[in-house]
């Protein structure tokens, strides 16, 4: 920034009361100052909260969609007996939903909060990176259908794995990349397919997956307007690209590909 850039500056030399040598001293400082306010609050953004700092949250769920916008069917369920269930962290659940709702055998999806420990997170605490959570998206599937491998496919050919505490142009511990395993099977499963997907990115050039597996804990849902949300703005933010990178791991019956 110049100098002659800040009117108030300009103001009080005209006044008389802002001797000249001044003006830049205190322009760099206050540069100094909005970099070290920009660095800590990036930080804190990446940063998991600290044990007993976390925000506590409420007792009552917060308000979401009664019925799938897709589906039609109630988004808490019951389910059929024999429908398994997959949660899957890759950045904003917006996009990610969408990425599961149109596979075959999906039988339902929500967007929702997972891996912290606020109970019943807003939005808002959510992306205050104060909560520990993530934007998750749990999937409801008929495993006769679709099985586990394929959906393991979908999450690692929708979303680049590599980048830590962000996605594309979102960054904040909300963002990470997670599987959240609902068995031991399930979380051999995954563990078993980062390390395939591994070699696969790392012969296309990318940096070491920072993919999360963690066995599944309690499912938050989301506030009623991120439910389905490019069902109701088709034009809305997607952010998911993947990185091109085939998976093949399941990948002989998993017809699709990045978005």
């Amino acid at each position: 920034m110049s100098e002659h850039s800040d009117p108030e500056v300009t103001a009080l030399r005209r006044r008389g009361g802002l001797p000249t040598l001044v003006a830049p001293i205190l322009l760099a400082l206050a540069a100094l100052a909005l970099g070290f306010v920009a660095v800590t609050s990036a930080q804190h953004h990446i940063t998991m909260p600290a044990a007993g700092s976390a925000l506590p949250g409420r007792s009552t769920p917060i308000r979401t969609l009664d019925r799938h916008r897709v589906f039609g069917t109630p988004m808490a369920g019951p389910f059929e007996a024999s429908a398994r269930t997959a949660t899957f962290g890759m950045g904003c659940f917006w996009g990610a939903e969408r990425r599961f709702w149109r596979l075959p055998g999906v039988l339902s999806t929500a967007a929702g909060y997972s891996a912290g420990t606020t109970r019943n997170p807003t939005y808002e605490e959510v992306s205050s990176g104060m909560t520990g959570h993530a934007e998750v998206v749990r999937v409801i599937y008929d495993p006769s259908r679709i099985r586990y491998e394929q959906l393991l496919a979908a999450f690692w050919e929708g979303h680049d794995p590599t980048q830590g505490m962000r996605q594309a142009g979102d960054v904040g511990t909300q963002y990470r990349s997670m599987i959240l395993a609902s068995s031991a099977d399930d979380r051999r499963i995954a563990e078993r397919s980062r390390e395939i997907y591994q070699r696969a990115i790392s012969a296309a050039g990318f940096g070491a997956i920072t993919t999360e597996i963690v066995d599944a804990g309690p499912f938050y849902f989301a506030e009623d307007y991120h439910q389905q949300y490019l069902e109701a703005n088709p034009g809305g933010y997607c952010g998911h690209g993947g990185t091109g990178v085939n998976c093949p791991f399941g990948l002989a019956d998993y017809e699709g590909g990045a978005e």
